[in-house]
């Protein structure tokens, strides 16, 4: 029939393209996706803008033993053994405690590291038991401000602890404070060093602490002052010297201290102030300074302290300073005392005074040569002592002899005859 071949190509067309279009719905869906190694090699590269906002790497690790906080910017390493400074510590540390460790030795640049610890401000060392301190300890911590050292045996103190290593060039140090208190160690590991000169060695070696403004020395049993030990730090302003065991400030100068603001001399063993020290202090035009618990003598010699404490206003508390000898000013209030208080005792000048201690001295030294001949002589003596006696001896026999003779008649009549 006519119309049924027409029918038959239509129907065959459109079949054909209906699974045409399957086939290309079947592969959209099946096509892989791009994979990320192909997604990064066909993205274009990135731009320097994007690159500068890229985010910074990690700071470094926190020391196993040690507690830190990013957002303090502080490392605790409290009580934890430590034989040595960790070798790992956080960039952003800006308040580091090492206290109650067991470091013995501070190394030079021990605390230099990569990156450097550029922002570490405050470095606190208390009780670690550290013994010695090396050149160039505290090297490359260029704002480092403030240094606490206290509680620690330190028998060995370089005078360039504070400053570089290379000894020939001591770079000035960036420290404002200091705190070396009760550092003495004990008298052995001195080895016939003075304990002041130590600490006077290196607070002044190359003006390295020119720009200190607070050192504290308590606790340290100083029997004095070094002549020169304030003259390299002009711009001290608190200077702590209390419970010690100073007898006298006359070899110090505190002249060219102008920006000192206080001056702890608390529970020392001062017993006078004299003229050049009030003086001084009279000139300094911020300070104020502290005397309570100190054995003052009040004698002839404190007329010139009581007349400046009775002016001054440098003195805080001068109120409560007191008479600790002679036994009959015992706590005598010194503001209280007029000259007519203080007397000397009158039993001899001064001069006749040292006149018998010097004839003492003499005296005791012909008695010493003298018995030092006697025992280096000690033998001869013996023997010359021996013939004495044996001489003795003979002459006693003979009067003895003589003796019997006359006694006996007899023996006279006999004598007698003889003799004729």
């Amino acid at each position: 029939m006519p119309g049924g071949r027409s029918r038959g190509p239509a129907a065959g067309d459109w079949r054909l393209r209906l699974a045409r279009l399957a086939l290309l719905l079947l592969g959209w869906v099946s096509s892989p996706a791009l994979t990320p190694s192909a997604a990064s090699s066909t993205s274009p590269a990135p731009s320097p803008a994007s690159a500068a906002s890229a985010p910074p790497p990690p700071p470094g690790r926190c020391p196993p033993p040690c507690e830190c906080s990013e957002a303090a910017r502080t490392v605790k390493c409290v009580n934890r053994n430590l034989t040595e400074v960790p070798a790992e510590l956080p960039p952003y540390v800006r308040n580091l405690f090492l206290t109650g460790a067991q470091l013995a030795v501070l190394p030079a640049a021990a605390f230099a590291r990569r990156p450097p610890l550029a922002e570490l401000a405050a470095l606190n060392l208390s009780g670690s038991r550290v013994e010695e301190v090396r050149a160039g300890a505290f090297e490359h911590l260029p704002s480092l401000r403030q240094l606490d050292l206290s509680h620690n045996p330190l028998a060995r103190l370089s005078p360039f602890a504070f400053s570089g290593s290379n000894t020939s060039v001591s770079a000035p140090s960036p420290l404002l404070e200091l705190m070396l208190n009760h550092i003495v160690p004990p008298a052995k590991e001195l080895q016939n060093r003075s304990f002041e000169g130590i600490v006077a060695t290196a607070l002044r070696a190359g003006h390295a602490l020119r720009g200190l403004r607070r050192l504290e020395l308590a606790s340290n049993h100083l029997l004095y002052l070094p002549r020169d030990l304030l003259a390299h730090l002009p711009g001290l302003r608190h200077l702590d010297l209390r419970d010690n065991s100073l007898v006298s400030l006359t070899h110090v100068s505190f002249r060219n201290l102008t920006h000192l603001e206080s001056l702890h001399l608390e529970d020392n063993a001062l017993k006078v102030l004299h003229n050049g020290t009030l003086a001084e202090l009279q000139g300094l035009p911020h300070v104020r300074v502290f005397l309570d618990n100190n054995p003052w003598v009040c004698d002839c010699h404190m007329v010139d302290m009581v007349a400046w404490l009775k002016e001054t206003e440098v003195v805080q508390g001068k109120a409560r300073l007191t008479c600790a000898f002679p036994e009959k000013m015992r706590n005598r209030v010194l503001l209280e005392l007029n000259s007519s208080d203080l007397d000397c005792d009158p039993i001899l000048p001064p001069s006749l005074q040292t006149s018998y201690v010097f004839l003492g001295i003499v005296l005791a030294l012909i008695g010493a040569i003298f018995l030092l001949v006697l025992y280096l002589n000690r033998k001869g003596i013996k023997k010359w002592m021996h013939n004495i006696r044996d001489a003795c001896r003979d002459h006693m026999e003979g009067y003895h002899y003589r003796y019997e003779i006359n006694a006996d008649p007899r023996l006279t009549n006999l004598s007698s005859n003889s003799d004729v």
